[in-house]
């Protein structure tokens, strides 16, 4: 048996109100938040976020592949009927009278339609422009473990004039220079400080055999970027910027 040791990182979100996006190669857990109250109405925007993931897919193929594109009417109720679901054939009608068949299609095609906004538009999550967030403290513990450690980034952030739906966007790069990214979606906030806490874990792989691919785990210093947005990080959309940017780095020892 060929053992060697390969990069597996799990990341578990530990903070309140922290909902995590898949995003290969990681594997992410989230943990049911324990306190709501300083949310502003989580529970229907984030459901309108989770279900517009998948209508917006829908939308796309049947623009591409069925050719639906005459009148706003036509595609959102073609996408109840594909969904069996009038609740999202009304939420887009809603966003595509907002903003025209033309352009609905247009950002459609160039997947420029992100659901944080999409949702905005249908009135379902709120809006605040005003909002505020930033780093109080962004660090990992330990900052130096071997391969197998469960290293955390532990992070929190205040809020003078509270905030808007966003995302807590994640990025760690190897040292050999490759980067990956997740981002998890935060519910919009009162004024206030909150904490999170995400769990980065190493561990083994073994191989089974000669014909296995399993690559050395890449020991010395991870770079961790973190970015806190009101709305989807790096959407241009109204209703998005970024808040505040944190920096920190663990190193992994053999």
């Amino acid at each position: 048996m060929y053992v060697s040791l390969i990069v597996f990182v799990t990341i578990i979100v530990l903070g309140k109100n922290v909902h995590a996006a898949e995003k290969m190669p990681y594997t992410i857990e989230r943990v049911p938040p324990i306190d709501e109250r300083n949310d502003v109405g989580p529970e229907i925007c984030r459901e309108c976020i989770k279900e517009s993931v998948s209508a917006i897919n829908v939308l796309l193929n049947l623009i591409l592949d069925e050719g639906i594109i005459g009148s706003c009417g036509d595609l959102c109720g073609a996408l109840a009927n594909k969904t069996s679901s009038k609740g999202l054939g009304d939420v887009c009608l809603v966003v595509c009278n907002v903003v025209g068949i033309g352009e609905f299609i247009r950002l459609l095609e160039h997947t420029d339609l992100d659901p944080i906004w999409y949702c905005q538009i249908a009135d379902l999550c709120p809006i605040n422009d005003h909002g505020d967030a930033k780093f109080v403290y962004f660090h990992m513990i330990p900052p130096t473990g071997r391969v197998g450690t469960e290293f955390i980034i532990d992070c929190s952030f205040t809020s003078k004039n509270g905030t808007g739906p966003g995302m807590l966007s994640i990025t760690i790069v190897t040292p050999q220079n490759q980067s990956a990214s997740n981002d998890f979606l935060l519910d919009a906030k009162k004024p206030g400080i909150y904490d999170q806490r995400i769990a980065v874990k190493t561990f083994d792989r073994d191989c089974n055999s000669p014909t296995d691919s399993c690559n050395g785990f890449p020991t010395g210093t991870y770079n961790v970027t973190a970015y806190l947005c009101d709305g989807e990080c790096g959407s241009h959309h109204p209703h998005s910027s970024i808040y505040d940017v944190g920096h920190t780095s663990f190193v992994v020892t053999p």
